[in-house]
């Protein structure tokens, strides 16, 4: 059974803040008055970008969501998370600042995870006005609170209210499913959606998943205090990465003291009955007891409640079923954001809405297939990648560059030495198709390399972008340097040995 509380738990000064932005209570649903150009239904980033621009552009626009306007990215997903790693980053500097040749004298370091969890809150309410009832209404967005449902192919009704689209575009997300295992149901589970109402540091912290949000907060609660088991199944932590990257970051967890099991399918837990919970894994003959449970794998589609067929779309276990232009089975209506997409991230689902107000209000083209979209893990070292993933890499013709970040200055200097920058391109070009970086500010720097992809700039090109020195920069340009060397072919260096030889005369 899923922990009941979520973000709005508990209900302290920040957390009403919050509230009063991202879903007041005392919100009067407007009255709808004639055809919209854009219905938009649910208000995470998809959403959220999809209303204020097709606004801004002068369309008329409702915008629905049932609960808080942010989405995951603002209340349980981006916000939140990265506030408690900044944390959790802080006390681990602080425990290792002697081999800076700082020593800390006031004794042991103390972590108060209350105001860190308070400091995530007052944060998290500080950014919602952006998100808020309150600005999207003063952008002329008409804003419904409550659940949207098709009743027609161009036709929606909400609190009693029926709306009608020239073009709809489906934003409801996805929410985290808790996968197949046995006794899951009988015990009380935390998920991203409840994770950050906890007051109280658990002692021993059990995370079930090996994906980014599974070793983000083992990493993290390790840093804070907490005894972390990770539980991870036979593909290992990281799996959908390069395996040098996944195996730097498994070691950087067990240096904080993250104890990383295989568990699989021979995972099974249990209530003790005494506020703890049991995992035990059968072939290992293994039991891990822990205070709380935080199960971070698998996610599905939020289609209940939308009465899709009502519209004639078509849906799976995936979500919303979608062409390249993120079109549905009714042309008239369109999705974007994790509700249909295989890349859940916020910076994503901008891009498709940006795509869906093209094409659905300006007859666009836009392919989302034709976006070049990075993602980065936010650990200790970080994680960052764009392009071909690790498994298509390998049955691609490449050749790949790639420089350690033991050799860069500036990661030397900073004691963060960890990592790689590998670039891998089409083979006998320098044309990008690939990035894995694995470093301190890993996804800040992959920015360079996504912007060279989206421009088609070929890593020979990158070899003469000037960056400061040092920074951890120097390390895709020494890539470069790397490819333009393959240029040098004993040929070329024949002639031009023979002509450095004749400027001798």
């Amino acid at each position: 059974m899923n922990q009941e509380s979520g973000p709005l738990e508990p209900r302290t000064e920040h957390n009403l803040k919050l509230e009063a932005n991202v879903h007041p209570q005392d919100w009067e649903n407007p009255t709808p008055s004639g055809k919209y150009n854009l219905v938009v239904i649910g208000a995470g980033t998809a959403g959220l970008v999809s209303a204020a621009g097709a606004a801004g552009l002068g369309a008329k626009v409702a915008l629905i969501e049932r609960d808080l306007l942010g989405g995951d990215c603002l209340n349980v997903g981006c916000v939140p998370s990265k506030a408690i790693i900044a944390s959790a980053h802080t006390a681990s500097e602080v425990y290792r600042a002697f081999t800076k040749g700082i020593e800390v004298d006031s004794g042991s370091v103390h972590v108060h995870f209350d105001m860190v969890m308070e400091r995530m809150r007052k944060l998290r309410a500080d950014i919602s006005p952006h998100d808020s009832v309150e600005r999207f209404s003063s952008l002329g967005v008409d804003v419904f609170l409550g659940q949207g449902k098709f009743t027609g192919s161009n036709t929606i009704e909400v609190d009693d209210q029926e709306l009608k689209f020239a073009k709809a575009v489906i934003c409801t997300g996805a929410r985290a499913a808790a996968p197949p295992i046995p006794g899951l149901s009988e015990v009380p589970y935390l998920t991203n959606e409840s994770v950050f109402s906890l007051t109280e540091l658990p002692k021993a912290f059990g995370v079930i998943g090996g994906g980014p949000v599974g070793v983000e907060m083992a990493q993290a609660f390790a840093r804070l205090g907490s005894r972390v088991t990770l539980i991870v199944n036979e593909s290992g932590i990281l799996g959908k990465e390069d395996r040098e990257a996944a195996a730097i970051v498994e070691e950087s967890l067990k240096r904080d003291g993250v104890e990383i099991v295989v568990g699989g399918r021979d995972l099974s837990v249990a209530s003790l009955g005494t506020g703890h919970i049991r995992c035990s894994i059968e072939k290992q003959h293994r039991d891990v007891v822990v205070d709380q449970l935080l199960v971070a794998a698998g996610r599905a589609p939020n289609v209940e409640g939308l009465d899709l067929e009502a519209a004639g779309i078509d849906y799976n276990e995936d979500g919303v079923i979608v062409t390249d232009k993120l079109e549905t089975t009714n042309s008239s209506v369109y999705a974007a954001g994790d509700i249909c997409s295989r890349f859940k991230f916020t910076h994503a689902a901008d891009f498709m809405a940006r795509n869906v107000i093209r094409n659905a209000l300006f007859r666009g083209r836009a392919k989302t297939s034709s976006l070049v979209i990075p993602w980065a893990t936010y650990t200790s070292p970080e994680v960052a990648h764009v392009g071909s993933l690790a498994n298509e890499l390998a049955e691609m013709n490449v050749d790949t560059y790639q420089v350690d970040m033991q050799t860069v200055d500036r990661a030397i200097l900073e004691g963060d030495t960890e990592g790689f920058v590998k670039i891998h391109c089409k083979k006998g070009s320098d044309k990008i198709v690939a990035a894995t970086i694995v470093a301190k500010n890993a996804g800040d720097m992959i920015s360079q390399i996504s912007q060279a992809m989206t421009a088609g700039v070929g890593l020979g090109t990158i070899q003469s972008v000037i960056s400061p020195y040092p920074t951890q920069a120097e390390a895709i340009r020494r890539a470069g340097d790397a490819y333009n060397r393959t240029r040098l072919t004993p040929f070329v260096a024949g002639i031009m040995k023979k002509w450095l030889a004749f400027g001798r005369r």
